[in-house]
């Protein structure tokens, strides 16, 4: 049966390509949260105890995956400096393999554009 992913569903599949980079990157993670709308999805530590907030997010074709909303991670990142933690987003973009126009759908190709971690300066403007 062929049916749209849901926005769960995209969002835990940007989960899973996020977790495994961090997997292989040696953090450890402390929390994860995979609710929608709920941040930082993961929480992690390096070799170092440097904790680390992850912002996740799936993003649909045509939007650009790099961008993020600017006046909401100022909020995000005064949290972040609260905590002494450090901020990486990470924007999923997914799209239909065979249409860009339509959605993806379960268990069909997609498209993945993502360039990996992106660090957030959190210091004060």
């Amino acid at each position: 049966m062929t049916r749209i992913l849901t926005k769960q569903e995209l969002h835990n599949l940007a989960m899973n390509i996020v977790g495994e980079e961090l997997e292989k990157k040696g953090f450890e993670f402390i929390a994860i949260n995979s609710k929608l709308g709920k941040h930082p999805q993961f929480v992690c530590i390096d070799a170092s105890k440097q904790y680390y907030f992850v912002l996740v997010k799936a993003i649909s074709y045509p939007d650009n995956p790099h961008n993020y909303d600017m006046i909401w991670m100022e909020s995000f990142k005064k949290h972040a400096r609260e905590q002494e933690a450090k901020v990486f987003y990470a924007g999923v973009g997914l799209q239909n393999a065979e249409n860009p126009s339509e959605p993806v759908f379960l268990n069909q190709e997609y498209l993945l554009e993502y360039a990996g971690l992106q660090s957030i300066e959190t210091n004060l403007n």
